[in-house]
């Protein structure tokens, strides 16, 4: 899953097990014990990491986001999914 396309506002997304999570002045770094590596979420992939605790559809990340920052919705249902793309592609999360 690598084109933006691949993935609908629709679907449900929610953390994968096994990952370590810490908060770090404000910031959330977590490893993933599966593949050993360490992982800088930062300040806004932290709150999306919150958000998903439970599955949640992507569509319902954006809307939570926007409530939150100044951002256009086009941009912002981009931007989340590109960072959804990226957390799938190394086992962080998984979509329904």
């Amino acid at each position: 899953m690598s084109k933006v396309e691949e993935f609908s506002l629709s679907q449900q997304v929610k953390q994968a097990e096994g990952n370590i999570v810490s908060d770090m002045n404000g910031e959330k770094v977590m490893l993933c014990v599966k593949n050993g590596k360490y992982y800088n979420l930062g300040v806004l992939g932290g709150q999306i990491w919150e958000i998903i605790k439970q599955p949640v559809s992507i569509e319902e990340v954006v809307t939570k986001l926007i409530e939150q920052y100044d951002v256009e919705q086009k941009q912002c249902e981009e931007e989340t999914i590109a960072f959804l793309q990226q957390l799938v592609k190394e086992g962080l999360v998984e979509i329904e």
